[in-house]
């Protein structure tokens, strides 16, 4: 990979599969239906982007499943019964909005992958830029030296200004998601049930955190049960949405191998822990490095793989700075213009140019020509 500040992602190369119509949601009565249309179950993904395809329109394409045209008879169940007021309203209820495919929030870098969500549930700050975002996954029944490396892995990204993509369950999802945290840094996740319904349940305070400072997102609308076929699907957001995934523990036939298929099927890059070949928790890893995938032993590797800088952490957490200061501190990977810094914070321009004047009178931030970036980079070779 080339040194450049912050991991690629080369959706222009990529073939773009099935999308959804450009106006599929193009009125309040499209909007109101692709809510309704995101909790059927009963058809897949791919067979209700081919009903879309030909109607045009969420309207239509929910005329089609309630008179029977497509999808099961659960399906027309579903449709029949439920209003997309409802769901509305419900999204309201647990402080969420919705975001629809050709939405200005809609991420783009899932525009190419297979079977896009035509509708996203958001908590918290808009998806990251997809060249800010790298997925660390693993297994959920980890060893204690794989939940060290995802938090230190976690850790390291968020210093650097990158956000920590996962999917919030116990292990080593869990231990990325804390180790951004830990270091006030920016961190999403991805869940595979409705954005109400946090599973498992000892996650909830962990997906409350990550909301206040981060992202959650979901595909399901509220209510929706945290059933096992939502996982492999939920998969291919969190790699969809990452320039690179890390892999840090897998057993065979593992959601970790599934994540890493997404992303090396997307043409994004795939890095791996490896392990004791005895160790049954290595056998994705060392199977993705056996087919191509970058092995690591570390942050350090991973970040001057990506051309990032390593911030020194021990300087950072002695800082007596604020929540904020700290967060618009990590936005800066290179010369910054203030609005960017305000549009990745969800705050004013003032607010941020506030924000990196007190830092730039601490002398932890430079002005170079309108632009701000932070005096405590140092170069990853030198750890």
């Amino acid at each position: 990979m080339p040194a450049e500040r912050g991991p690629r992602v080369d959706d222009d190369e990529m073939p773009p599969g099935p999308m959804w119509p450009d106006a599929f949601v193009s009125t309040t009565e499209d909007l109101l239906a692709v809510l309704v249309l995101s909790g059927l179950r009963g058809i897949t993904p791919r067979k209700l982007l081919a009903v879309a395809a030909e109607r045009g329109s969420a309207v239509a394409t929910l005329g089609a499943i309630r008179r029977g045209r497509a999808g099961s008879e659960n399906d027309r169940a579903f449709a029949r019964s439920v209003d997309g007021e409802e769901i509305s309203a419900a999204v309201a209820a647990c402080g969420a909005r919705i975001v629809p495919w050709g939405s200005g929030e809609y991420p783009a870098q899932l525009m190419n992958i297979h079977d896009p969500p035509a509708v996203l549930y958001v908590i918290g700050r808009t998806a990251p830029d997809p060249t800010r975002a790298v997925a660390v996954v693993g297994a959920r029944r980890c060893t204690e030296l794989g939940r060290e490396l995802a938090t230190s892995i976690g850790r390291a990204l968020a210093l650097a200004g990158i956000v920590v993509v996962s999917g919030a369950a116990r292990g080593i999802d869990a231990a990325a998601h804390e180790g951004a945290l830990g270091v006030s840094g920016t961190t999403l996740a991805v869940m595979g049930c409705g954005i109400d319904a946090v599973y498992p349940a000892g996650s909830r305070d962990l997906v409350r955190r990550i909301g206040a400072t981060g992202t959650v997102l979901s595909e399901y609308p509220p209510g929706t049960p945290p059933v096992q076929r939502n996982f492999p699907a939920r998969n291919r957001i969190v790699a969809g949405l990452s320039a690179a995934t890390v892999v840090v523990e897998g057993a065979k036939r593992s959601g970790s191998m599934i994540s890493a298929e997404h992303a090396m099927e997307f043409g994004r890059d795939v890095y791996a822990v490896p392990g004791a070949v005895t160790n049954p928790l290595a056998e994705v890893p060392l199977q993705l490095i056996r087919d191509g995938a970058t092995m690591i032993r570390g942050a350090e590797d991973l970040l001057q793989d990506l051309g990032l800088e390593l911030v020194a952490e021990e300087v950072v957490e002695q800082l007596e700075i604020s929540v904020d200061e700290r967060r618009a501190l990590a936005e800066l990977t290179g010369p910054t213009l203030p609005d960017r810094v305000a549009a990745a914070l969800g705050i004013t321009i003032p607010h941020a140019v506030s924000l990196l004047m007190r830092l730039e009178l601490r002398g932890l931030v430079r002005g170079v020509g309108g632009r701000y970036e932070s005096t405590l980079k140092v170069g990853a070779a030198s750890g």
